[in-house]
Parts: structure tokens; sequence; C-alpha cells
């Protein structure tokens, strides 16, 4: 699950978080690098600064395969409706 807004300072920042539905402590932090990782790929070709929250949900631990293309999703959509022009409203 990703959330954002338009940054408010000059430079992106983007926060995680992960409950311990998703496991114990040595999962959490595996799942916590596992997103950094795919965040900043996606953080790169972000053209304006943004405020961005990351929520893993409890699936994240279990399917690591499909983390990547699930944030990448998450992250598009999230990203368009706050673009310029877009049709939908903003929550």
């Amino acid at each position: 699950m990703v959330h954002a807004t338009t940054g408010a300072v000059p430079q992106s920042r983007v926060g995680f978080v992960v409950s311990k539905a998703v496991g114990g402590a040595v999962v959490r932090n595996r799942v916590k690098r596992r997103l950094r990782h795919l965040v900043a790929a996606e953080l790169g070709a972000t053209t304006s600064p943004r405020d961005v929250v990351v929520r893993a949900l409890p699936g994240a631990a279990s399917a690591p395969a499909r983390l990547g293309d699930d944030l990448s999703s998450a992250w598009r959509q999230v990203m368009h409706r706050l673009s310029p022009g877009s049709t939908r409203a903003q929550p």
C-alpha cells in the first residue's frame, strides 16, 4: 500500500510501516530492506519531490517475489493521481 502527497521540502522523503502482523523482527527487517531497494528505483524516476509512505501488508513476507510488482503497480497509481491534469480527485 502506497500513500503520497506533493513534497513540502525540495527533496523526496519515504517512510515505511511494517507492523508485527507481517512477522517477527527478522522478517519485518527483511521486508523493509527489500522495500527500500525497490523504492530507490521507483524514486529515481519521480520528477518532483514527494512525501511517500509505504505500508507493507501481511502477505509481503509470504510472497517476496510479488513484492516488486505490487509496489510498482501501487506506485504508478498513486503518482498518476498526483500528476497535474489527473482527472481523479486526491484523497
